[in-house]
């Protein structure tokens, strides 16, 4: 009896999970066709006239140098997308509009750590991405992808850096692209090194693995496989139909970043279809997709071979939502949390490993992961702890770490939830401003290898 009445539960729980999920994601996509049905509309019914001449005053004094500046590359996180996706929504909230150089590429959304560290260098250096001829044999889809037929920073290399700014999934993309610089791992590129990088901010970056990816769904036995009913499942099973459906319009719109796996309709017809519901081909099936990767097994495995380097300038925020009450972490609020967000953090504030199940490393304690943002866990947000923990600094206040120094992981604790800092600017207030005007300044004032920029319309006295 007390079976069923777990059973009966957790097949509750999964429904709630499922619909929020589902109604949230239908927002999202509502929200960006609106705005562009409301700008086309704008567009044709208030055409400006073109009879009024519009006389440009151009400014005296010396020209803007913004093109001389590094560029800050903002990286999107798992299910997000980059300027071109969702119409005119951004993912970033609009942040790209703080600085005259932001690039906001746009990467798979469900694809490894590695295949969007491939598709991240392309997109700066232009060409078409290679993801390798042994990874691509070893996870069964195509060697090469998508054409970039002009890089959107060709000139990229040691002597012209770039600062990254990742949340959640993309701050690990950014550390997997900087060891591939380091290890020289692009075919035809020889000169690449992690001097490339200049810095690193991690905003919610997902170093160490989750917790929730167990509670989703990752089998915490091996953080490889899913179990039989979950989350994870419903969104496998409708990742892959809408990639088999492959609507051209539909896709160009937002793309899940499979195409590489050649799952259209178009390929494999009906009976490649089921194989892959059935687990047999795909990218599930190889495990190349992006939750192994957030497991804290999965994220072991690409720490293990991740280095952070002495040239390179690097600073996280690392997000929380919960607080102890009589010993007991749980919410910290209930309004102040995400509705897509708040079962997890309770949720994952009270996850405990299995105890038939070997821990994920040694040392391992449940208290360690309790607090969270609903996605990630903070004490996996601060710096790369597992297997090796890397040198770091706690700072309560961004003047007790100037000057900054390279090769150590500064970070801050911030009260929000996972995606308090993206999408909706609104609902971020004022700390969205703090946030984003701190790492834009630290960017372009106080990281740099020779000397300080000069900023537009700055000149150094």
């Amino acid at each position: 009896m007390i079976r069923w009445g777990v059973a009966a539960l957790q097949f509750a729980e999964l429904f709630v999970s499922s619909l929020v999920h589902m109604l949230y994601g239908f927002y999202i996509f509502s929200t960006a066709v609106a705005g562009d049905l409301s700008l086309a509309l704008n567009e044709y019914f208030f055409k400006p006239n073109m009879n009024v001449e519009v006389k440009e005053n151009v400014p005296s004094g010396p020209s803007s140098n913004a093109e001389n500046l590094p560029p800050i590359v903002l990286v999107h996180g798992i299910f997000g997308f980059g300027k071109g996706r969702l119409g005119g929504l951004s993912y970033f909230a609009g942040a790209e509009k703080k600085d005259e150089r932001v690039l906001v590429p746009d990467l798979g959304s469900l694809t490894s750590i590695y295949d969007r560290a491939r598709e991240l260098f392309y997109y700066l250096k232009g060409g078409q991405v290679d993801y390798g001829e042994e990874h691509s044999k070893a996870c069964g889809h195509s060697q090469f992808g998508r054409v970039y037929e002009q890089g959107h920073y060709p000139e990229w290399d040691e002597d012209h850096p770039i600062h990254f700014v990742g949340h959640s999934a993309g701050a690990q993309v950014v550390r997997v692209l900087q060891q591939m610089l380091a290890d020289k791992a692009f075919k035809g590129y020889d000169n690449t090194s992690e001097n490339w990088v200049l810095s690193i901010t991690s905003l919610s970056g997902a170093f160490n693995g989750t917790t929730r990816s167990y509670v989703d769904g990752m089998q915490p036995e091996d953080g490889r496989t899913l179990k039989p009913i979950c989350l994870l499942q419903l969104c496998r099973v409708g990742v892959t139909i809408y990639d088999w459906f492959d609507i051209p319009w539909l896709k160009a719109y937002y793309n899940f970043g499979f195409d590489h796996f050649n799952m259209s309709w178009r390929k494999i017809g009906v009976w490649g279809l089921v194989d892959c519901l059935l687990g047999n081909s795909g990218p599930f099936a190889s495990r190349d997709w992006i939750l192994p990767d957030l497991t804290i097994q999965g994220s072991m495995r690409l720490n293990s071979r991740l280095h952070t380097f002495p040239n390179t300038y690097y600073f996280s925020y690392a997000t929380k939502r919960t607080k102890k009450i009589l010993g007991v972490t749980v919410p910290s609020s209930i309004l102040g949390i995400h509705p897509l967000l708040f079962i997890r953090v309770l949720q994952m504030s009270q996850w405990r490993h299995p105890p038939d199940v070997s821990p994920p490393y040694k040392g391992y304690r449940d208290e360690d992961w309790q607090d969270n943002d609903g996605a990630l866990n903070t004490v996996s947000m601060t710096h790369p702890r597992i297997p090796i923990e890397h040198p770091s600094r706690f700072v309560e206040n961004d003047l007790e770490c100037q000057p900054l120094q390279p090769g150590i992981w500064y970070y801050k604790i911030v009260e929000a939830d996972h995606i308090l800092f993206i999408v909706n600017r609104e609902r971020a207030g004022v700390q969205f401003d703090l946030i984003y005007d701190s790492i834009f300044e630290r960017c372009r004032k106080h990281v740099f290898r020779k000397t300080p920029q000069i900023l537009p319309n700055e000149v150094h006295q």
